[in-house]
C-alpha cells in the first residue's frame, strides 16, 4: 500500500488508518534533521544585526551550554527563534509549540514567552510597552525567563563571540526529538531546572 483509499477521511478504514499511522510516525523520526535544516534557512531571513539569524540562535545555545545548562535548555535555546521566517508576529509561541512535546514544561513556557520578556530592552524604543512581561509576574517561571533573556537572548549579537557551530548541536536535538512525545517524565510539570550553574 502506498496510499490510503479514501479521498474524505470519514471514508478510511483500519486499514488506511493504520498505514497512515505507520507512514507518519516513520515520517516524525526526520523531525530534527528538519528542524536543524529550517535553523540554517534563518540565514536567508531579515537581519540587520551584526550576525545572522542562525548565528544569534547559535551564539545563544553556546552561552547556554558555557553555563552548564542540561540539553533541554540548550535545545530550547538554539530553537527559539526557529518561527522568525515563518510566524515574524509570534514566533515565540510558534517556536514553543514546536518543542512543547519534548521538552520540561520550564523550558516550553520560557520560550513562549521571550518575546514578551524581550521587550524590557527596546520596547520604549518602538513605542511599545517595555513592561510587558510585568503580566507574568508571580509566575514560577518569571525567573527563568527573565535570565533566559538576559544571559543568553539579549546578549547574543556578537560577532566576536566564539560561536558552536551546528554540527556541536545536531546529536542533542536528535536526541530531544527522539523521546516520546509528551512523556510526563520529561515534561515535568511543574518542575525547575537551573538555566546556570556558577
Amino acid at each position: 500500500m502506498d496510499q490510503v483509499k479514501f479521498t474524505q477521511m470519514k471514508d478510511g478504514d483500519a486499514e488506511d488508518y493504520s498505514f497512515l499511522t505507520e507512514h507518519e510516525t516513520d515520517h516524525t523520526k526526520g523531525t530534527a534533521d528538519r528542524l536543524l535544516k529550517a535553523l540554517v534557512e534563518l540565514d536567508e531571513g531579515l537581519s540587520g544585526y551584526q550576525i545572522t539569524r542562525l548565528g544569534h540562535s547559535l551564539q545563544s545555545a553556546t552561552r547556554a551550554f558555557h553555563d552548564g545548562a542540561d540539553k533541554d535548555w540548550i535545545v530550547a535555546t538554539l530553537l527559539h527563534d526557529i518561527g522568525d521566517i515563518f510566524a515574524p508576529y509570534n514566533h515565540d509561541e510558534y517556536a514553543a509549540s514546536i518543542i512543547r512535546p519534548f521538552v520540561r514544561e520550564q523550558c516550553a513556557w520560557v520560550v513562549e514567552k521571550h518575546g514578551d520578556f524581550q521587550m524590557l530592552y527596546y520596547g520604549h524604543l518602538v513605542g511599545g510597552n517595555q513592561n510587558k512581561r510585568d503580566a507574568f509576574k508571580g509566575h514560577m517561571y518569571f525567573e527563568d525567563c527573565a535570565n533566559f533573556c538576559e544571559r543568553w537572548d539579549q546578549s547574543s549579537f556578537d560577532p566576536s563571540y566564539e560561536t558552536k557551530n551546528i554540527e556541536f548541536f545536531r546529536e542533542m536535538v536528535r536526541e530531544v526529538f527522539s523521546r516520546k512525545p509528551y512523556d510526563p517524565d520529561v515534561i515535568r510539570v511543574g518542575e525547575r531546572e537551573p538555566l546556570f550553574f556558577e
